[in-house]
């Protein structure tokens, strides 16, 4: 009878291989969760843009357009009245309301958005973002894209910010600059994020040098990325 010798693999040569692919996929895996969840944070903030330049538009619809002075019916604060807030929210869906409560709960508490403020106005959407309108002589919008009870709370990764102004000037616009993005790496990064639908200015010092790539810098026009 003829005989045939059976190829494989030793115990060790196996143990080998797994040990090979388990480097790998530690050294690849980070960087693949941190693209995807870059990615879907970068989604969630225009989205929450989105919402709110409609709730803005259809509340000037209804109540006039924007004015912040004295003789405008939007700038009747009071200690329990934010017509900025409550008309814009009034066109979104909005799951929670905080108002001007402190540690409502409306807010990450290590944010230091969630106290008492008469002029600053919270709520939670239908999908989980919290809402902070600040409004007194100008007005503010700051979004925590993954609400009270997610992320870390921090500016500039998941807490923006977004500017309110009369329609003229603007409406609703992301908080700003790309130079001041990559220096302060804070509530002003939410215009780089909207524009160039990345996180990478955390990848960068102050000067826009890359951390891992010192050959780039960014510079918000021809380098907006360290890949």
């Amino acid at each position: 009878m003829e005989r045939f010798n059976k190829i494989a693999f030793t115990l060790a040569e196996t143990l080998i291989v797994i040990g090979i692919i388990g480097v790998v996929a530690a050294l690849t895996l980070p960087n693949l969760n941190s693209s995807t969840g870059d990615k879907e944070k970068v989604v969630k903030l225009k989205k929450i843009y989105s919402n709110l330049e409609q709730a803005f538009g259809m509340a000037e619809v209804k109540y006039g357009p924007l004015r912040l002075d004295n003789a405008s019916s939007w700038y009747n604060f009071s200690s329990n009245n934010n017509p900025v807030a409550e008309r814009i929210f009034e066109f979104m869906k909005i799951s929670k309301t905080c108002g001007y409560t402190n540690n409502a709960g409306c807010f990450d508490k290590n944010s230091g958005l969630d106290g008492s403020d008469f002029v600053a106005y919270k709520a939670i959407t239908a999908d989980g973002m919290s809402l902070y309108l600040d409004c007194f002589i100008a007005c503010w919008i700051y979004v925590d894209i993954d609400g009270p009870n997610k992320g870390e709370g921090l500016y500039g990764k998941d807490i923006f910010g977004f500017s309110v102004t009369e329609d003229k000037q603007g409406g609703i616009a992301p908080l700003g600059t790309d130079s001041n993005c990559l220096k302060y790496k804070n509530f002003n990064c939410t215009h780089w994020v909207i524009n160039h639908e990345n996180f990478d200015y955390l990848k960068a010092d102050a000067n826009g040098k890359c951390i891992n790539n010192n050959s780039i810098i960014l510079d918000g026009t021809s380098n907006i990325t360290c890949k």
